[in-house]
């Protein structure tokens, strides 16, 4: 009888052990499934997820937050050159840096030679310095196979009710620009804060606006042809120069805020239904908060906020009637229309241009300023 008690004890022993095993051998699964191999770091789902999390804490707390993107110089290049391998060698070196920095940070991989860091409770100007440290750290440090490698960085802060993919879309614009400006460096903006590194407005309109093509190629081009239109009917109404270039920066980022859209609302062949155009609507918004975070902006980031406003008022998000309506934002809306309805949709051919001009005259005084709509129809 002991010996068979014994037996049974061993047995649950056993497997005990075994389930114990099978665990922690889950567990290792579960990991490698969330982490990148040669990195270390988070693969793209899991950072996403991580993130997400950490930008809802960081909305209802109000804390800081920024997001920084890093990318090796000339990635391309260094693996013709010198073989992907060694190239593997600076994408580890780079990862390594950005994993010894203070716990509670999220690091992702994010692309062949890019890796993304969330910094939870961070300004955006500790989140610039930040960069700059790493940036020069790798600049030293010894890769085999290779020397003088270079990386860049850029830096974007978290306003509140921001959404992942807008927080990355400005961040990769100041990193497109500062790869664009030779590598090496790191491109960001912090108001009150100076430094040579900070990139002018100019250029980040043209990096951010780089960035939603990227996403969005019939985004991107719908914002040349709206562009066109916009300035024309500004200079037309005889706006002040700076008026102009504020609307023309406007029509370049107007659709800005779609980068927080999901793919499968913002590609849909047919008509969205009511819970989707609620989220749709939300976009100039989201575009507002994105361009304000950016220095110089302010302006611009109003007249994309009422892109949708009515001059009867029907419109979005505010109700704003008439003369209440920045004139860029009257502008923009009846460009953005002309232009959508003489441009293929999902759900729809293009309309003839005749008939799109007569829809502009039948809704002036409703749906668009008058005076707007006259000098439109007339610059054709």
């Amino acid at each position: 009888m002991l010996e068979h008690s014994q037996e049974i004890i061993d047995l649950r022993e056993a497997y005990a052990a075994a389930q114990a095993q099978i665990a922690q051998l889950e567990a290792e699964r579960l990991a490698q499934q969330r982490t990148d191999q040669l990195t270390g770091a988070l693969m793209v789902p899991a950072f996403r997820v991580d993130a997400t999390v950490e930008l809802e804490r960081a909305r209802r707390s109000g804390a800081p937050l920024a997001l920084i993107l890093f990318e090796v110089d000339g990635l391309r290049a260094l693996s013709a050159v010198h073989g992907a391998t060694n190239v593997d060698g600076a994408v580890q070196a780079l990862a390594a840096l950005l994993r010894r920095g203070p716990s509670g940070r999220i690091v992702g991989r994010t692309g062949p030679g890019e890796l993304a860091v969330m910094l939870p409770g961070t300004a955006t100007v500790t989140a610039l310095a930040t960069a700059r440290r790493v940036l020069a750290n790798f600049a030293e440090t010894v890769i085999p196979g290779l020397t003088g490698v270079t990386a860049s960085a850029g830096v974007a802060n978290a306003p509140g009710g921001i959404q992942l993919d807008a927080l990355i879309a400005v961040a990769g614009g100041y990193l497109e620009t500062a790869k664009s400006a030779g590598g090496g460096r790191v491109q960001g903006a912090d108001r009150g804060v100076t430094d040579t590194l900070v990139m002018p407005p100019g250029t980040v309109i043209d990096a951010i606006a780089r960035s939603l093509g990227h996403r969005d190629a019939y985004t991107g081009h719908d914002a040349d042809s709206v562009v066109t239109l916009a300035e024309n009917v500004a200079t037309g109404m005889g706006l002040e120069v700076p008026q102009i270039a504020q609307v023309r920066t406007a029509a370049l980022l107007h659709d800005i805020g779609k980068v927080a859209i999901p793919d499968s609302i913002l590609h849909k062949p047919t008509k969205l239904d009511a819970s989707e155009w609620a989220l749709m609507r939300e976009h100039p918004v989201i575009g507002e908060r994105m361009l304000r975070a950016i220095t110089g902006l302010d302006d611009v980031a109003q007249i994309v906020r009422h892109e949708h406003e009515r001059w009867d008022g029907g419109g979005y998000p505010d109700g704003l009637t008439s003369d209440a309506i920045p004139v860029g934002s009257r502008i923009l809306l009846a460009c953005d229309a002309y232009n959508a309805m003489t441009s293929d949709r999902p759900y729809r051919t293009a309309m003839p241009r005749d008939e799109a001009l007569g829809e502009l005259h039948r809704r002036a005084g409703s749906q668009f300023d008058p005076r707007v709509a006259e000098v439109l129809i007339g610059h054709f």
